[in-house]
């Protein structure tokens, strides 16, 4: 069975986007081989806020190849060239998309999405790089509603910038 990693950059204070969205705060990195941190994975899970930051000037292309899903109760399919839209049935199309033959699934946002998914047991890992910043608002790692669930650190470590690194597997409800 496919695997699902929530990969997501967040703030010290525990938020992936400003008040107003903004994603400026994240610090660039040059030591992560994102060719290595792609490998793994061939399929990218997103909400409609995340694909459309994916969708502005600049920001770098998914892995050619690569399946894209956005979930979205508003947009068409015409408005997410190149990915399937999914209004409905959340936790059934992912179960299905775990069932497949194939690499990894990347969660790439956002805390909303996260919190279904994690409500249905459907996330297996966390990974998060935490940014030495505070933002004091803004979206939340993960979305209202969500349920406890347990943490088990597998992996941790600080880049020379001050970002820090951590990898826990996700353990259902407690």
């Amino acid at each position: 069975m496919r695997r699902i990693h929530y990969r997501v950059a967040a703030s010290l204070d525990g938020f992936i986007a400003g008040p107003k969205g903004e994603i400026d705060w994240i610090v660039h990195d040059p030591s992560v081989d994102f060719a290595s941190l792609f490998s793994g994975f061939d399929t990218v899970l997103l909400g409609r806020r995340t694909y459309e930051l994916t969708r502005q000037p600049g920001a770098p292309a998914w892995p050619r190849g690569w399946r894209i899903y956005v979930f979205s109760r508003t947009l068409s399919r015409a408005d997410a060239p190149g990915a399937t839209v999914v209004s409905t049935d959340v936790a059934g199309v992912v179960r299905n998309l775990r069932e497949e033959s194939g690499l990894d699934i990347w969660l790439f946002g956002g805390g909303s999405l996260f919190a279904a998914l994690v409500n249905e047991n459907l996330v297996d890992r966390l990974s998060g790089a935490v940014m030495p910043v505070l933002l004091g608002g803004g979206t939340p790692l993960i979305g209202p509603g969500a349920r406890r669930c347990g943490l088990t650190l597998t992996r941790s470590d600080t880049s020379p910038i001050g970002i820090m690194n951590l990898q826990y597997d996700i353990h259902g409800h407690t």
